[in-house]
Order: C-alpha cells, then structure tokens, then sequence
C-alpha cells in the first residue's frame, strides 16, 4: 500500500512543499522552518501559507517537530514517499560507473579483497558507512579442494568455491600423511563432490562415516577423516565494513553517546549479521529507516541496501548505511549499480581467472 493511498488529502502542493522540506534538511542537517522553504524552495508560497500546510503534514506523519525548535524534520514516512514518488530518478553518473568497473576488475586479486573494495567503494563515493554481507561458507559450490602438508600430523586444507570464495585451515590428522596421500584424497573429493554445496558433502561425508565399507577402505576413510575437518561450515556469514569513520564528521554523530552507540553497533559482527539479514526479505533494493529494523532505529539512520549473487540465488547483501537525511538519489543508483557489478564479476569467475578468498 503506498503512502498516497493512506493519505488522499496530500495535494500536489503539500508534495512539492514536503519535498522542498526535505531537500532544505538534506543539505542543513537542520530542523526547517517554513520561513526558510518560503525563502528557498521558489515555490512562490508565503510562508503563512507553508506553515499550515506543513502543520497538516505533520498530522498527517510525515514531518516531526524536534522539542528545542520551531522547524521541523521529515520523518521516515516522509523519505519513503520522498524515494517513491518525489524525488527526481537519477542514474549513476558515467565517471563513476567507470571508477567502480576499473576498481572491481582490476585491483581485487581474489574474492576476498574483491568483498573489501566493494565496501571501500561504497563508503568513499557515498562519504557513509559501505556494509558488505559475504556468503555463509556452508551454502557455498566446491569447485576444487586442495590438502597440503604443514609439518607433523598437521595439514592445509584449502577449499574454493566456485565463485572463488575460499576458506583455509589448518586441520590435524591422526598420523601424518605424504603429499601424494593429500593429492590422491584431494583428487578423489574433486572427482566425487565438485558442485555440491559445503554443507551437502558434509551431510554425505557424515553418513558414510556410518557405513562398513568406510571401515574396510583406508583411502575413504582417511578422506572422510580430512574432509570432515576441512568442510566444517558454520550458519553464520560474514561482513566487510568501512567508513565508520567517515560518518563522525555528520552532525547526527556530534554527541559522544551516539558515537558509542555506532562503534557498539558495528563491535559485534555476529549481532550486525543477524541485523543485517533482518532488514533483507528476498531478493532485490530495499530502504529501511528508523525504527523500521534494529540495525537503524538506535541511531535513527538508514540503510539503503540490495542483494548480489550469480543468476536466481542470492549470495549476500551490501549497502549503505548513514544518517536518514542521505542524497537518495545519489544512494539509491550507487548501491544499484555496486550490486549489478559484483554480481556480474562473480558470475564470470571473478573476471575470469582462478582468484580466491583466503580467511
């Protein structure tokens, strides 16, 4: 249901005074009078006539009146009619198009670093925070695994993905193992499991353990024994952030109390996945604000994010996070774009050579 249908009453003249409202607060990071719309919207009101009509706005849910000041600010409700309906579509401009493919192409020699420099991009071309959510180990494609010997009963188990994702550990065996015992066992998972999900060999190496040829082929069950180890997945993803430190400069964060909080927020990965997968529900560009999720109503901010993965299936999310008056239209096709663009690379291997991503 969109915000016109709960509101009829709002006449193309409120709209375009709720938009000059939020622009005007956009830009001061300050409660707005009607005085100030009046003198810089150049809607050729007075501005008599825009506090009342402002007034009715506030009814209505859409602009808020700080307790400290006769102006007022737009309220989430506000910015997602601003989004939907109000403000002017922009695309990505050309140059940045161009900054973000020549960054994501060339600099990133694996996945991982690919993950860093999509957060690193989002946050320097949006002077706010950029959040990339990596895929859950488990729910990852084998393409190839690799056991290595370290020294003793210790041994490398290296496993990629394939979409180049990797995960490395070091894991130890009962007795130690020849590089060519690693690279029959290493050949015999590729032969046998390649394209199978993490998680999925696990299940099966999980129940040959149980079965009686297991016990009788040394081979198996010293595959079974390193790969039990190597493809241990956990339910939990992961995250890249950056620009925390961007955002201090904002006047949203002049209180040292709110600037905690935002450290506290991003302190506890595994409480920021979990807050971070709740703002997601399915695929595609979603904006919360406020008190909308947890991750933005302890700051008031929101977060402008999408999902990225390879055809039908999602493999994570990335996004924007920042104070509520951010440029949408600057935010919206950015965080768009980024999306596109690792989903694209991604699909084609990383650009098509045989990266992966260490831990």
């Amino acid at each position: 249901m969109t915000t016109e249908t709960r509101n009829p009453e709002l006449s193309d003249r409120d709209r375009e005074i709720l938009k000059a409202v939020i622009a005007t607060y956009i830009l001061s990071a300050e409660p707005v009078s009607s005085r100030l719309v009046a003198k810089r919207g150049g809607l050729g009101l007075s501005a008599a006539t825009i506090r009342n009509a402002m007034a009715d706005l506030e009814e209505w849910g859409y602009l808020a009146q700080p307790h400290t000041s006769a102006g007022r600010v737009p309220t989430g409700e506000a910015y997602h009619l601003f989004i939907e309906s109000l403000m002017e579509e922009r695309k990505l401009s050309a140059r940045d198009r161009r900054y973000i493919d020549a960054h994501l192409r060339s600099s990133p020699t694996d996945a991982e670093r690919m993950m860093q420099m999509a957060s690193h991009l989002l946050s320097e071309l949006s002077q706010q925070v950029g959040i990339v959510v990596t895929p859950v180990v488990g729910d990852t494609v084998l393409k190839a695994v690799d056991f290595i010997p370290v020294s003793g009963r210790k041994v490398l188990s290296v496993v990629v993905s394939a979409t180049g994702f990797i995960d490395n550990k070091v894991i130890e065996t009962d007795h130690p193992l020849s590089r060519e015992k690693l690279l029959e066992i290493s050949n015999y998972l590729n032969q046998n499991f390649a394209g199978m999900t993490l998680r999925e060999i696990r299940d099966r190496l999980v129940a040959m353990m149980s079965e009686a040829r297991a016990q009788m082929d040394r081979l198996l069950a010293l595959t079974i024994e390193l790969a039990s180890q190597g493809f241990a997945v956990g339910d939990q993803a992961g995250v890249v952030v950056d620009g925390t430190s961007t955002i201090l400069s904002q006047p949203e964060l002049g209180d040292i109390q709110r600037v905690r909080r935002l450290f506290e927020t991003f302190a506890d990965r595994a409480r920021l996945v979990r807050m971070l997968n709740q703002c997601m529900t399915g695929t595609g560009l979603r904006v919360v604000i406020g008190k909308e999720s947890d991750l933005t109503s302890e700051l008031n901010f929101s977060f402008v994010a999408t999902t990225y993965g390879i055809g039908e299936q999602p493999l994570g999310t990335l996004g924007i996070f920042g104070p509520s008056r951010m440029e949408y239209q600057k935010i919206i096709p950015l965080v768009d774009y980024l999306g596109e663009t690792l989903s694209r690379l991604l699909a084609r291997g990383l650009g098509g050579g045989d990266q992966v991503m260490r831990s």
